[in-house]
């Protein structure tokens, strides 16, 4: 039998991978090397930088569970406070001498004979292990918009997942093209320093205050004492799941979520003063059809001379700037790409081709059945192969509940793998159907099925029209982790 490099090769160093690496260390699965195309941990924290990042939950529940941080500035903590929270538990755990920053994996391919995965790199070499853990996230790889032209922009061109802090901004005349999460957050940062701000807007977001205030020493001294941090992080996930989870996965039956387009229009009411500028910034659309933004002062920066919202289609770039299909050409110095990440493309989820048993691609599979993997962990064909944000594991609260639940899952794999000495597990085909039929049958009661989601343009679908977000509860989620059959699995 092939002895492989390793035992188990997980992608990414972003939360998904370290939480993957410490829950397989306590397993006592202590054979396992990291490959990160970074030179840092933190994934999504790593690669995005743009002025004003941060969270969009408190960030008592942007955490794991077992390694609370005491040390956050805000209720809602900025970027590079995660990014040296990622540090931190990277050393804390002891994860950095496993950890091969600056490499890329360009491919996977299993081994069928000898049940073990090849891993290609970008420096040439090819590792094996015997599983493979996809830590990859979700905003990791940019999408670039389809507009003609995009290429031939004369000026600087930079997608917000790839900040340029060199670049100066100020005096300069700035496009930005695009309205979502990321470009609440990037607008009001840079609209006071540039001479010029015209966004264009394809559909507007719903925006809601966000109760982001400096955490003050007592609240720290708290979090410091035995439970502070339990209760701060239960009232937190609390809040989460009543105010997002909740209201999406149970639309149908939850009378709170339909008052929500009425306190998001009348926020719109008190922040942006012009009524032709706020009616092209409310929505038509109901609230949760796609990723709301949370900010206290994006819509008022509507209010400044110096900002202009563009709502006419875009025809195509110029080598001086944006030309729209009313004939208007409207010049820039600076493209900024707002247009968000490849988060249900088949050719983003992972980053890497994975070719698995029998010769089967990853991406064709998810091509031809649509995206499905049972529990959100596993997909039969793929062996030895596990992922920590598939389709339908995430309910849509925080990140770090889904990585937690995810883990557990595949360390229990794992343990039982050791406990029959095998060297392959693989979900059965009636588990995975099993699966995807109950995500079906649940899904309609979901805010994303209603009439009112019918023009919100939301990533969360993809090109088959599914939305793969798991329609429970987090608690729901967590217990199943715990609790699923090994039976599901086939072990020899």
């Amino acid at each position: 039998m092939t002895v492989p490099d390793m035992s188990v090769i997980i992608v990414g160093a972003g939360f998904s991978g370290i939480g993957a690496a410490i829950n397989l260390d306590r397993a006592g699965v202590g054979d396992y090397t990291i490959i990160e195309a970074g030179d840092g941990p933190g994934g999504t924290w790593y690669w995005n930088t743009y002025p004003g990042i941060a969270v969009d939950i408190p960030s008592f529940s942007y955490q794991f569970s077992f390694e609370k941080n005491a040390d956050w500035s805000r209720t809602y903590a900025p970027g590079h406070e995660l990014r040296a929270y990622a540090e931190h538990c990277v050393d804390k755990y002891g994860l950095r001498p496993k950890i091969r920053f600056g490499t890329k994996v360009l491919g996977a391919s299993f081994d069928d004979d000898a049940n073990v995965w090849r891993i290609d790199l970008d420096s040439g070499e090819t590792l094996t292990a015997r599983f493979l853990i996809n830590a990859c996230g979700a905003l990791i790889t940019p999408r670039l918009p389809d507009i003609d032209g995009v290429d031939s922009f004369g000026g600087v061109t930079m997608h917000t997942a790839r900040w340029d802090h060199e670049l100066d901004l100020t005096g300069k005349r700035v496009a930005v093209i695009g309205t979502g999460a990321s470009a609440v957050q990037v607008i009001p940062e840079i609209a006071p320093k540039v001479e010029q701000l015209t966004v264009f807007q394809r559909t507007p977001i719903w925006c809601f205050p966000k109760f982001d205030v400096p955490l003050p020493t007592l609240a720290r001294r708290l979090m410091r004492l035995p439970g502070g941090h339990t209760v701060q992080r239960l009232l937190s996930q609390a809040y989460v799941e009543l105010t997002f989870t909740l209201p999406a996965q149970y639309f149908t039956i939850n009378p709170m979520a339909k008052n929500m387009s009425k306190v998001g229009e009348s926020y719109l009411r008190r922040e942006v003063n012009d009524p032709e500028v706020r009616a092209k910034l409310t929505p038509d659309y109901a609230v949760g059809c796609k990723r709301p933004g949370f900010h206290n002062t994006y819509l008022s920066t509507y209010n400044r001379d110096n900002v202009e919202l563009v709502t006419e289609p875009i025809d195509k770039i110029t080598g001086s700037g944006v030309a729209t299909v009313d004939g208007a050409t409207h010049e820039a110095d600076v493209l900024i790409l707002a247009t968000g990440f490849k988060v249900m493309d088949t050719d983003a989820m992972p980053t890497y081709t994975v070719t698995g048993a029998a010769g089967r691609s990853w991406s064709e599979h998810w091509e031809q059945h649509r995206l499905q993997a049972y529990e959100g962990v596993s997909v039969p064909g793929f062996p030895n192969f596990f992922t920590v944000f598939g389709p339908y594991g995430y309910v849509g609260s925080s990140y770090f509940a889904l990585i937690e639940a995810q883990t557990h899952h595949i360390v229990r794999c794992l343990k039982e793998v050791k406990r029959r000495n095998a060297s392959r597990v693989e979900v059965t085909q009636d588990a995975n159907d099993r699966y995807f039929d109950e995500m079906m049958r649940k899904r309609y009661r979901q805010i994303f099925w209603q009439d009112s989601c019918r023009n919100a343009n939301s990533y969360y679908f993809d090109k088959n029209g599914d939305v793969p977000i798991r329609p429970t509860t987090t608690l729901e989620a967590y217990w199943r982790s715990r609790r699923f059959p090994l039976a599901d699995y086939a072990f020899t």
